[in-house]
Parts: structure tokens; C-alpha cells; sequence
């Protein structure tokens, strides 16, 4: 790509180097735009006689191109691209959905130097019509050869990007307390509510017991042979481990405890099992609150059928802070 200046008559389709502007200060045309018959007639209207312009040489892609197609070869799922000005393609919910990054392709790509793609944060949730990412290509047009270089790293890799969608989750919910089953329900209804409600969803199966393991046990049972998609435990008190009385009844019904506290605050007693694809989340204090805690960093990804395994909970350290 080269800049030169050129006759405002002779500079029909090729691209502002820099930004042209009207006597008062106001912007005419932007950088980056590609300059037609119409634009032409505006710009000698207006008394330019030459503008600056970069030209494509041989080998080079213009930049919506680029980012077009480096969008396409990195994302997935429920989403579009729409383009925005200046080189950009905007990835975009078609439905509610979790969106799944994959971080170290991320960082990847972003060193690239053709492109920059900035990202809502991994297995963040997002309602149609959100923006889930933005592809930036560099200014005007990239060199071919690095761009079919990046295409075919991310055709090897697979996308660093998807979209899942939410769908139809059925959520259950067993609440308990150690002297009065119906208490904890009284409690915790309406935060369990407001909670489920910021991800359009709502509770299926609902239960209540009595904090003791035969009783919870049966109650994980009833709610187990409805096939939720997942079970939120929600106890008056706080678990004291995966040997406790939830624990133990979540091991009654063939639950395997795949992670026992997580790098979040609130909820660090975070207890999770999997009874088959089915996830079971004990978080006793995170039901009392309906502020941002550990429940928001997992719904996401429990309501699109995603398995989060104890080594990506690990991660939630960075940026687990939540209060």
C-alpha cells in the first residue's frame, strides 16, 4: 500500500488517507472512506482539487475484507457479523447465548499486527442484538499473505469463539434448612427469582426439605428423573465440604463432586457435582444476596448445557473479586 496525493477528478474509487473537512471544521468525508462519482462532485463543490489517497498494491486485502474474513474463520454459534465503520466487523447475538473465548488463541491473534479483536469476557451470557466481539482490521488494507497466514492458523485451531445458545433450560431448585423445610423457600423465592429473571429464564422443578441426608437425597431424586438442566441448591447454611450433608446426599444419588471452592468473592464454599451431564451447585450464602457472586459466573454456562470443569472454575481467580 502506498499514500500519494491526487487530482480530486482522477481519485474515484480509492481511499482517503486522511480525513477532509468542510471550511466551518466539520467533518466531509472520513479517513478510510472509499471515494465515489457522487463524493467527487462534492469534494470540487467544495474547492479541493487534490486529496491524499492510500492505494492498494498487488497482494493487499482492503481492511472490511480482512476483517470479514478473519471474523468468519474465528467465530461460531448464534451470532452474525454486521460491519461497522472503518475496517470493523461486529459479532452479534442472534439469541440469548454464553459466549466461549478461547484466550490464548485470543492473545494470538491479537499479536498478529493486521488485526485487533476485542472480546466480552469468556463464558459472559448476552441477550440478542448484544455485541459479543469486534474485529479491527489495520487502517486501509493488510498484506494477503499475513492474512491467509492467520485464517489458516484459526482453520487448524478451530474457532477462538463461540456463541451457545441458552435455548429452553429447565432449571431445578431444592431449598433446605436444617428444622424447616418451607423455611429457606420463604427466604430465598424472590432472590432466586431476581437472579434467574437477569437471564430470561426461570425456576422449572422447584422442591423443598429438611437439611438431612435421607430427605435431601430423596428430594435430589425426584427433581434428577425430571432431566433438568441443572440443580441449584439453595441451604440456610454453609457447607463445611464435600463430606457435609449435602455433600453426602449428592453422593447418595451418584452425584461426583467435581469442585469443592472456588477463587471468587462471594462464593468461595462454592460445592459442584455432576450427576452424569447434569451439574449441581450447593453456593449457601450466594442464595441470600441477589448481588453479583459466584451463581452469575456459572449460570451462563450451565443454561447453555456446558460442562465447566474444576480447572476452568480455578481460573474464575482473575477478576473474581467481585465485590
Amino acid at each position: 500500500m502506498r499514500r500519494q496525493v491526487v487530482d480530486v477528478s482522477s481519485a474515484a474509487g480509492k481511499l482517503l488517507s486522511d480525513s477532509v473537512f468542510y471550511p466551518t471544521g466539520k467533518k466531509l468525508l472520513a479517513k478510510g472512506h472509499q471515494l465515489n462519482d457522487e463524493d467527487i462532485q462534492l469534494l470540487t463543490r467544495e474547492g479541493y482539487l487534490q486529496v491524499p489517497v492510500n492505494v492498494l498494491e498487488d497482494g493487499d486485502v482492503p481492511e472490511e475484507e480482512a476483517a470479514v474474513q478473519l471474523a468468519v474463520q474465528s467465530a461460531c454459534g448464534s451470532l452474525e457479523i454486521r460491519m461497522g465503520a472503518g475496517g470493523r466487523a461486529n459479532l452479534v447475538a442472534t439469541e440469548s447465548c454464553c459466549l466461549l473465548v478461547d484466550e490464548g488463541r485470543l492473545r494470538e491473534l491479537n499479536n498478529s499486527g493486521i488485526v485487533t479483536a476485542a472480546t466480552l469476557p469468556n463464558l459472559s451470557f448476552a441477550f440478542a442484538e448484544q455485541r459479543l466481539a469486534t474485529i479491527k482490521s489495520a487502517p486501509f488494507g493488510v498484506p494477503r499473505q499475513e492474512l491467509e497466514l492467520e485464517r489458516a492458523r484459526l482453520q487448524a485451531s478451530g474457532p477462538l469463539l463461540q456463541a451457545r445458545p441458552v435455548g429452553e433450560p429447565a432449571v431445578g431448585v431444592l431449598y433446605s434448612d436444617q428444622f424447616e423445610a418451607e423455611r429457606a423457600r420463604r427466604l430465598f423465592e424472590g432472590i432466586m427469582r431476581t437472579r434467574l429473571e437477569r437471564f430470561g429464564v426461570h425456576a422449572s422443578f422447584v422442591l423443598s426439605a429438611q437439611e438431612e441426608e435421607d430427605a435431601l437425597a430423596r428430594s435430589l431424586q425426584h427433581l434428577l428423573r425430571a432431566r433438568p438442566t441443572m440443580v441449584l441448591m439453595a441451604s440456610t447454611t454453609a457447607p463445611a465440604g464435600p463430606d457435609d450433608v449435602v455433600g453426602r446426599a449428592i453422593k447418595r444419588v451418584g452425584g461426583a463432586v467435581e469442585r469443592f471452592m472456588a477463587p471468587v468473592e462471594p462464593g468461595n464454599l462454592l460445592l459442584l457435582a455432576y450427576v452424569g451431564e447434569i451439574p449441581i451447585v450447593a453456593a449457601p450464602g450466594c442464595f441470600r444476596s441477589a448481588r453479583p457472586n459466584v451463581l452469575d459466573l456459572l449460570l451462563p454456562a450451565f443454561l447453555t448445557q456446558y460442562r465447566l470443569n474444576a480447572a476452568e472454575i480455578g481460573g474464575f481467580g482473575h477478576g473474581g473479586l467481585l465485590q
